[in-house]
């Protein structure tokens, strides 16, 4: 393997473990309302800018990014409970739209709240790169890749050993049975907006030392992820993990080897490769149908 190969390979890892953690939040929401949040992309944004602004306030960094991960975990919950609750029972259309407006407003009132420029948050534990068989790699790439790393341990322990994380399954597969069986589904929804919330905030805040952060970024990441999310099959929060990384590490290697003039639009051309031949998603569950 050469060095040049390995090098563009770390980048597509890293990135990918971004969108990775964006798309994960996706396929939750979906699996809880058929409803593709168009405004997890914020919830990135949210994590970067309010860490870079409370740390510039003075606030110790680890307590800056509590903060700003509680903030987007708040904001998660009040977009559940203030914009798709009350319109319970529409088409998943209008409640996708919703979402789409969802996102211009907390577009704009980042920027009224924070500004329109661009951040950057310091690097968590130096700047020195690590040299590995000829290549470099980041100690921030380490954390981003450690995050997704612990992002997955903790979400399939979530999933497979806790009450709360079976009746979130359970709702995946049938609300009405779960409704059936006791199981509060708006409790379930407004949940799993929070963790899309939570995830979404911590890629924003791993990824802000890396590259800058600005109130128009979750932008293209909400685009990435929710390019994850399809390609892994929507509705499996795993496979939207295999999803980021293959978008990942692709955009990459087409960027070092090709042009990175192409980089943006390789996330989009598997997609449509993937939905094309495989409509559920390379680990799609065959009833996941509804986008």
């Amino acid at each position: 393997m050469s060095a040049q190969f390995l090098q563009f390979l770390f980048s597509g890892i890293t990135v990918g473990a971004i969108y990775a953690l964006v798309g994960v939040g996706f396929s939750v929401i979906y699996n809880s309302s058929n409803v593709i949040n168009f405004a997890q992309g914020e919830f990135v944004m949210i994590g970067g800018m309010a860490t870079v602004f409370l740390s510039a306030a003075g606030v110790p960094l680890p307590l800056a990014i509590i903060l700003a991960v509680l903030a987007a975990v708040i904001i998660g919950y009040l977009v559940e409970k203030l914009a798709i609750e009350p319109a319970k029972g529409s088409s998943v259309v209008n409640l996708i739209i919703i979402t789409i407006g969802v996102s211009i407003f907390l577009r704009g009132l980042a920027q009224v709240v924070f500004d329109r420029n661009f951040h950057s948050l310091k690097a968590f534990s130096g700047t020195e790169p690590i040299q590995i068989a000829g290549a470099s790699i980041t100690t921030q790439s380490l954390w981003v890749i450690g995050g997704l790393v612990i992002a997955t341990l903790v979400l399939g322990w979530f999933f497979n050993r806790t009450l709360t994380g079976k009746a979130m399954l359970a709702t995946s597969y049938n609300k009405d049975a779960a409704k059936l069986v006791g199981i509060n589904t708006g409790r379930i929804l407004q949940l799993s907006f929070m963790i899309a919330a939570f995830l979404g905030a911590v890629s924003g805040i791993l990824i802000a030392p890396i590259a800058l952060t600005y109130a128009n970024v979750g932008v293209m990441l909400g685009l990435k992820g929710f390019c994850a999310a399809m390609v892994g099959g929507l509705g499996n929060p795993m496979a939207a993990i295999a999803g980021g990384l293959l978008v990942g590490v692709a955009e990459a290697l087409t960027a070092g080897y090709l042009s990175s003039a192409y980089k943006d639009a390789v996330a989009f051309i598997i997609i449509l490769l993937v939905l094309f031949f495989m409509p559920s998603g390379l680990f799609g569950r065959k009833e996941v149908d509804k986008v």
